[in-house]
């Protein structure tokens, strides 16, 4: 029997310490970096770690220690030399001609596993998207097999231009495409949302690999994939969640966070990540029992605040609570004041009761009750009412009807400013 099984790349990690660094932050950001690797499908032989007064622009190493890589790369056999952090394409260009390897740096690692984890028509595009950008500007002549790949021939070579320039054109070319589409997914999601309008609605976001997908698994029974690996789903998911007394929410999942998550990748997937600036509940969901688990918060807020969802409602969700003892979760929990959270077990399935009966209490609180007076002849005010609200009373008085109704406070203000500018008595 022929073996056609192609053996995992292998690689070798390599990060900087710097004065103002602390050791035990650098260590966990190259392991994590090790885990994207792995997730990626390479096998990591050695990480390394300098320690620098500040970056060689150049190499962003010393230019003595990549020879130094060089020379354990060639003994070990490695394939590919990977580096904690977004080189420069001078850097990537100067690194490749000392080692003699491939030389990748950790967006790139990150753009090719969200690469082979996106499943929709949506996260590909996103993807792709993000990779051109990503590339656009480290392209050098050996990307020559572009125009054949893009769509070369007759009329898209230019007088007196280059095979790069060819190649760039062409990418260009697929950015705005790519831009185009993405516009009208964009816009065939906010067509089918429109439905949902009135639902409150409750986004799940967290660093990646913290339990989000086994908790929406555990709420909604939405069978989205589970595992153990880093950013194992990418596209958002979406559950109507039915509550005692036929209250309804809306439950969504998002692709989690991550430190240095590439800035085209983030600007690629605002459109899926619009669930997060349009919830009325965020659920922030913590790995508890994760070592760095308050960096892990701190990465995640400051994504939320570059998405404009800085100011939303936040309930901290502590997971993994069961991984610790009661004593260290006391103390992670108390360290600074979170404000409103819960600690749970999505896994086991403890207290989620009483996070939905949270969920639920801080539903009820979201919502005001109003009562409106207006004739009947105002058809369309009457619907739109229908459409953005809870009907409960409705009484009809010769030509006028007096409605009560349970909204959002944010469809409610919407309301009463429709009902002032008719000049309408509420």
């Amino acid at each position: 029997m022929i073996e056609t099984h192609k053996p995992a790349e292998r690689a070798f990690l390599v990060g900087i310490c710097l004065q103002k660094d602390k050791t035990e932050d650098i260590k966990e950001s190259i392991q994590e970096l090790a885990e994207l690797v792995d997730t990626a499908g390479a096998s990591v032989i050695k990480t390394f770690i300098q320690n620098r007064k500040g970056i060689e622009p150049a190499f962003y190493i010393g230019k003595g220690k990549a020879e130094e890589i060089k020379i354990y790369a060639e003994e070990e056999n490695i394939d590919t030399v990977i580096f904690d952090t977004e080189l420069s394409p001078m850097q990537i260009r100067n690194l490749e001609k000392i080692i003699g390897k491939k030389i990748l740096d950790r967006s790139w690692v990150i753009l090719d596993i969200f690469a082979n984890r996106a499943k929709t028509r949506e996260a590909k595009t996103q993807v792709e998207l993000a990779q051109l950008k990503y590339f656009m500007p480290r392209l050098t002549r050996q990307w020559t097999h572009l125009s054949r790949q893009v769509g070369g021939g007759v009329g898209t070579k230019g007088p007196g231009e280059t095979q790069l320039e060819v190649d760039k054109r062409l990418i260009k070319d697929r950015i705005n495409f790519l831009e185009r589409e993405l516009e009208k997914i964009t816009d065939q999601r906010i067509f089918r949302k429109r439905g949902r309008e009135e639902k409150f609605k409750v986004v799940l976001a967290g660093y990646t690999n913290v339990g989000k997908s086994t908790l929406m698994n555990r709420i909604s029974n939405a069978g989205v994939f589970v595992e153990n690996r880093l950013f194992a789903t990418l596209d958002s998911t979406t559950r109507v969640i039915t509550l005692p007394g036929k209250k309804e929410f809306l439950l969504s999942d998002t692709v989690g966070f991550i430190k240095k998550l590439p800035h085209n990748l983030v600007a690629s997937f605002k459109s899926t990540l619009e669930e997060v600036v349009e919830a009325d509940l965020i659920l922030q969901v913590v790995d508890i029992s994760h070592s760095n688990y308050e960096e892990q918060i701190k990465t995640v807020e400051k994504v939320l605040d570059e998405l404009g969802a800085g100011g939303k409602k936040m309930l901290y969700v502590f997971n993994k609570s069961d991984s610790i003892s009661a004593e260290e979760l006391d103390f992670r929990v108390t360290m600074r004041n979170y404000g409103e959270y819960i600690t749970i077990s999505a896994k086991d399935g403890k207290n989620i009761d009483k996070l939905i009966e949270k969920i639920n209490e801080i539903m009820e609180h979201s919502f005001v009750y109003k009562e409106i007076y207006l004739p009947l002849s105002e058809t369309k005010l009457l619907a739109k009412i229908h459409s953005l609200t809870e009907i409960l009373n409705e009484e009809y008085e010769e030509n006028k009807v007096r409605v009560s109704f349970k909204a959002s406070k944010e469809n409610a203000s919407y309301l009463e400013n429709l009902v002032k500018d008719k000049q309408i008595i509420s």
